[in-house]
């Protein structure tokens, strides 16, 4: 299986208040994201990629648009702003313009990943 990866990075705020208020992100807060797309395949295509890297620039453009520098609660609602609830938003939006999305890595700090792979 051949498998590559690309990363992106966006900053934006949330604030999970269903948390407990002692809880620190229970309060407004924000995030340095960074989102690793990874796709695999068994195959290379006629110039020996899985997928052209240069086709995921639609990603970056996604992200530009509707993500960076936003309030992730108006932009995913209130109790979706979690680093896993991104995983899986950004692995149904790339499954579903690469077939070969395998899973979908989300950093909210550099200590801290969350990942969805079916």
């Amino acid at each position: 299986m051949y498998r590559i990866t690309k990363e992106f990075h966006f900053s934006a705020s949330h604030q999970l208040a269903h948390l407990p208020a002692d809880h620190q992100c229970a309060r407004l807060h924000g995030h340095n994201y960074i989102v690793v797309v990874e796709l695999a395949g068994e195959t290379l295509n006629a110039d020996g990629f899985v997928r052209d890297y240069h086709e995921l620039k639609v990603l970056k453009t996604y992200i530009d648009e509707h993500f960076d520098h936003r309030h992730l609660n108006e932009v995913l609602g209130s109790s979706m702003s979690t680093a896993e609830n991104l995983a899986r938003h950004f692995y149904d939006w790339c499954k579903a313009r690469f077939p070969e999305t395998a899973a979908v890595k989300v950093s909210e700090t550099p200590k801290t990943w969350a990942e969805y792979r079916p």
